[in-house]
């Protein structure tokens, strides 16, 4: 599935109040045999968000108007830990979201996001605190994310930067993939073949025998 880049604009957002989601609860290990198709929304949250009976608990934030329309979550810390697994991410992103604000990540999650266009966003335990009541008292309400100013502003009007690596930010804003940026550099790859061809004469690699 190709990239999609990040644009900067308004999302609805919801608060989730839950330290420590891992990977098995945003999609049980399961499902993680079954292909990546048009059901993977059923996925998210498949077993948290259902109760006993199998029937959609009311109780929980997604499961509820107006935040069941939700494209960022704002979450407590050390979202996306557990096992690696890169379904965890596709789930969200199939699911409509395209950004997370937590304190902290699980590595892995981290790096996974990155590589299929989701922002994880880190701000510290007192903006994410802040950010999910306003949201709370609100019953809902927009979170601005301009990933250029690298900036996130919350329905209170409240403006809070964010640290993101150069090359991240590059890849979200233009939708690149590793596979994708590695493309991109093909003038570059040329280039070094070039002159490696032109610094040894004798020397052929086997593809071109």
């Amino acid at each position: 599935m190709p990239m999609r880049a990040f644009e900067t604009g308004s999302f609805a957002a919801a608060p989730l109040d839950i330290a420590n989601v891992d990977t098995d609860q945003l999609i049980p290990a399961r499902f993680l045999k079954r292909p990546r198709d048009a059901r993977y929304p059923e996925y998210l949250f498949h077993d948290v968000r259902r109760t006993a009976a199998g029937e959609q608990d009311p109780d929980f934030i997604l499961n509820r108007a107006p935040w069941d329309t939700a494209e960022v979550l704002v979450a407590d810390r050390n979202f996306g830990c557990g096992s690696s697994r890169e379904a965890a991410v596709y789930v969200l992103v199939d699911s409509g979201f395209r950004a997370v604000i937590a304190p902290s990540f699980g590595d892995i999650f981290y790096s996974n996001a990155m590589k299929n266009g989701f922002l994880p966003i880190r701000l510290d335990a007192a903006a994410c605190a802040g950010l999910r009541q306003a949201l709370a008292e609100r019953q809902g309400g927009e979170i601005a994310i301009d990933l250029k100013a690298q900036t996130v502003t919350g329905p209170d009007g409240s403006v809070h930067r964010f640290e993101i690596s150069a090359f991240h930010k590059h890849c979200l804003l233009e939708g690149l993939d590793d596979i994708g940026f590695t493309l991109a550099q093909q003038a570059k790859i040329d280039a070094a073949d070039a002159r490696r061809d032109a610094a040894t004469p004798w020397f052929k690699p086997a593809s071109a025998v």
